[in-house]
């Protein structure tokens, strides 16, 4: 079909989010917060049982097991910890507690788990600005191996840490939280789609591009050739209203660098858009670049429907 997006979408009004998809959306991100809270509350809970040893706020420093906790409750971060001596990270505990424990009085733990508490609540916000997309990789990434799995057509996945190929799973429950890849073979041809790498016809980050290839294949020189590309895609999880512009600006250039990437060198692979916080105006701008041929294909992410339709039609390229 000359145009794919019409097996999904009537107009751009289709694709605009509704506010049930974007209460939902918030309430995904609530739990989601939650569920990664969880082992900050636990080690908040192990500190405190362990903090509760000591007499005095200077007693802190003789408890070996909590030395990690106390650095995290002076403010100093996973990262910053990296960088700093022994006696630079004693000389930060040394002031949470002349500074903070020791005037909280009798009170003292509770003040040190308020403190720590406070700087993995600064961990948890940087995590969560990147959870948009996580979740729309794992959303859509689950709805491809689906496809598959009904279609009979067996998978391999690239397991994001290992940076191994690993075959289909009888139980594959979660792997989409550890995958960053996924190949499969389509008639006589091998498909590999890679998340989130930098092709350098483009020369900029892509959150997803498909290649005409096994995983054997993939290596430097097929990421340089122009001819081993059949579509790249832009995924914008971000369930925020208020930031869809941003968002939309930022997949529109990069979708504008993949044209300049590879059709003045006579190339044409195909291209496509899953958002999940659409707007008026943003929408009517994807409807015309569908339209224009300048977008070959465009779904919402919190619309199942339109998200099947764009998986069947990416899977069968």
């Amino acid at each position: 079909m000359n145009k794919p997006y019409l097996l999904h979408l009537k107009s751009s009004k289709s694709l605009e989010t509704t506010y049930e998809a974007y209460r939902a959306g918030f309430v995904a991100l609530a739990l989601e917060r939650n569920r990664r809270a969880t082992p900050f509350v636990a080690q908040a809970r192990a500190l405190k049982a362990s903090a509760a040893h000591a007499k005095t706020p200077a007693d802190l420093m003789n408890i070996k097991e909590i030395q990690p906790g106390l650095l995290t409750a002076a403010g100093v971060s996973d990262k910053a910890e990296r960088h700093l001596q022994n006696s630079d990270q004693r000389e930060a505990i040394s002031g949470l507690i002349r500074n903070f424990l020791e005037p909280a009085g009798a009170k003292f733990v509770e003040e040190l788990v308020f403190r720590f508490l406070l700087t993995r609540g600064d961990t948890l916000g940087g995590s969560m600005r990147n959870v948009g997309g996580f979740i729309a990789q794992c959303k859509l990434t689950r709805s491809i191996i689906a496809h598959l799995k009904l279609a009979g057509k067996k998978y391999c996945w690239l397991h994001s840490k290992a940076a191994d190929w690993i075959p289909m799973l009888e139980d594959d429950t979660d792997i989409e939280l550890h995958l960053r890849g996924l190949s499969w073979d389509d008639d006589k041809n091998s498909r590999s789609l890679l998340y989130n790498i930098t092709p350098p016809p483009v020369q900029n980050n892509v959150d997803m591009c498909l290649f005409n290839c096994s995983p054997k294949s993939l290596s430097k020189d097929i990421l340089k050739s122009r001819s081993s590309y059949i579509a790249l895609g832009e995924l914008k999880g971000g369930i925020d209203p208020a930031g869809a512009d941003e968002h939309w600006k930022t997949a529109r250039t990069a979708l504008n660098r993949i044209r300049f990437g590879f059709r003045p060198q006579g190339f044409n692979p195909k291209t496509f858009f899953v958002g999940a916080a659409i707007e008026v105006r943003m929408a009517s701008e994807i409807w015309s670049m569908l339209e224009s041929g300048d977008l070959d294909n465009a779904a919402n992410l919190t619309d199942d429907d339109q998200i099947a339709s764009i998986v069947q039609w990416l899977c069968s390229l």
